[in-house]
């Protein structure tokens, strides 16, 4: 494909998208289709459902390319604007719904005595596999875990990207750690380890 760590190579392939050359603009969309569906897959339902959330996404950064100051990473930028399509999406669905929980107490569910080789079983697990249990949470729970666990993002964040409270958000976080462990254990003798 193509060399995402040369900045002048990255420039030249946005300045020819931005003016509409189909090749380019097949190439952006073939270099990202894959990296991006994983990171869909991890807010949807279904891969049905995580390429109409990927179609969307790509189609937001084109229309944004314009707006791409090249500063810091092209596929940094391009997942950020995924990840916020597959927020809305989600959000939009009727079954999306954060319950406030300021009384629930993440203390009685964190839980740090996992054995090593639970974790390491954990690690073990295909990459495919673990989706297939995220995709297994509710809407709320999966939307809290991905943001926290894999877009790396603070409380303070995802309160304010899902319009909650950060005590929410870590309420829901906790809940979605045990419910993801449950899972983990209900279903360890159906699923391939690398």
């Amino acid at each position: 494909m193509i060399d995402l760590t040369n900045k002048e190579v990255v420039k030249d392939l946005v300045d020819s998208c931005i003016a509409g050359n189909r090749k380019s603009q097949e190439l952006l969309y073939k270099t990202f289709y894959g990296k991006m569906l994983v990171v869909c897959m991890r807010y949807s339902r279904n891969k049905e459902e995580a390429q109409d959330i990927l179609h969307d996404g790509l189609i937001k950064v084109f229309i944004k390319l314009k707006s791409y100051e090249h500063k810091g990473s092209f596929e940094g930028w391009i997942r950020r604007i995924i990840v916020n399509v597959a927020i809305d999406y989600v959000r939009t669905r009727k079954d999306f719904y954060i319950k406030e929980d300021q009384e629930f107490l993440i203390d009685d569910l964190v839980d740090d005595t996992d054995s090593n080789q639970e974790v390491e079983k954990i690690r073990k697990m295909r990459a495919e596999t673990i989706i297939e249990l995220m995709q297994k949470l509710s809407p709320a729970y999966r939307m809290v875990f991905n943001l926290f666990a894999v877009e790396n993002m603070q409380h303070k964040e995802i309160a304010e990207s899902l319009n909650i409270s950060i005590g929410t958000s870590k309420s829901n976080l906790a809940k979605a750690k045990v419910k993801l462990k449950e899972l983990v254990e209900q279903h360890r003798n159906e699923f391939e380890y690398e």
